[in-house]
């Protein structure tokens, strides 16, 4: 009879185990086990090696034309989708996860010199970039395209379009017929020895005080100015303020007045802003409520 009893229980607590979440019969997990996922019961399925083609390197990005500068490709999943860049851009290669289109003054084409047809209107050559003037010996002067509209920009005082960078500079560093220092300047270097020539020396320009000539090396001119109110002092080889140098006191004499050469040389300080006051909350009553619970007396 105990042993009836017995059993009775183990079937009682086996069953109450059981119910419990969580809880496995049979042979036990060990412990440093149980946080490892099921084993699969076949391996996963091996995805085919992608086999790069011309167009496409990979099988996802862009990809520039091995012939054409303005021609790319965009690869998904190993298909090629051809594409051009806006007229006179061309394709910026330097990441194949972005899609992006440059100037050409930022890319090297050498390699891949073709372009697409150009598509010109008035002042541009192409429908994007920047353009040289058209007329020869113009070489201050330059367009800026964009959609084929133009905007025609003039380069600082002394400097000159420069069509291999799109940006302007000195006419000793562009090298187009007509644009050159000698074509630019009538001014020619004096001869010096090597130990003046290394400090570029300077000069005055022979027609203008505000302006002088930097003889790079010795023998290359370069033109620059000195600031609104000052000429350039021969004898001390700097900018000064035109009082100061007697062959050029009266060089703004039309063009500005004493009491604004005063300020150009002495400005006056500026005044700075007091901040604003935040205000809170008025703690003062409206006129009409004041006048109301006056009225209610």
């Amino acid at each position: 009879m105990a042993f009836i009893k017995l059993c009775i229980f183990a079937m009682v607590i086996g069953c109450t185990l059981a119910q419990r979440p969580g809880f496995k019969i049979g042979a036990g997990h060990p412990k440093s086990q149980r946080h490892l996922p099921k084993r699969p019961t076949d391996p996963p399925p091996s995805k085919e090696e992608y086999v790069p083609t011309e167009q496409c390197p990979q099988s996802d990005g862009f990809f520039p034309d091995g012939e054409q500068c303005d021609k790319y490709y965009a690869c998904s999943d190993g298909v090629a989708t051809e594409r051009l860049c806006a007229d006179g851009m061309v394709f910026n290669d330097y990441s194949p996860l972005e899609e992006k289109c440059d100037l050409p003054y930022n890319i090297d084409c050498t390699k891949r010199s073709k372009l697409q047809t150009p598509q010109p209107s008035q002042h541009c050559p192409r429908k994007n970039g920047y353009f040289g003037h058209e007329k020869p010996g113009i070489c201050d002067k330059f367009y800026y395209c964009v959609d084929g509209q133009f905007n025609m920009i003039t380069c600082p005082a002394g400097l000159v379009f420069n069509p291999k960078t799109g940006i302007c500079t000195w006419p000793d560093e562009v090298g187009v017929s007509g644009c050159k220092s000698e074509d630019i300047f009538e001014f020619e270097c004096p001869a010096v020895n090597e130990t003046i020539a290394v400090t570029h020396p300077r000069y005055a320009d022979p027609d203008d005080c505000q302006f002088f000539y930097v003889c790079v090396n010795g023998d290359t001119p370069r033109r620059n100015g000195c600031k609104l109110g000052q000429v350039f002092d021969d004898a001390k080889k700097h900018c000064e303020w035109s009082r100061l140098v007697p062959e050029c006191a009266d060089w703004y004499k039309d063009r500005l007045t004493d009491a604004e050469l005063e300020e150009l040389e002495n400005p006056k300080p500026k005044k700075e802003k007091k901040p604003q006051r935040t205000r809170g909350q008025s703690r003062r009553k409206p006129a009409r409520q004041e006048e109301e619970e006056e009225d209610d007396e």
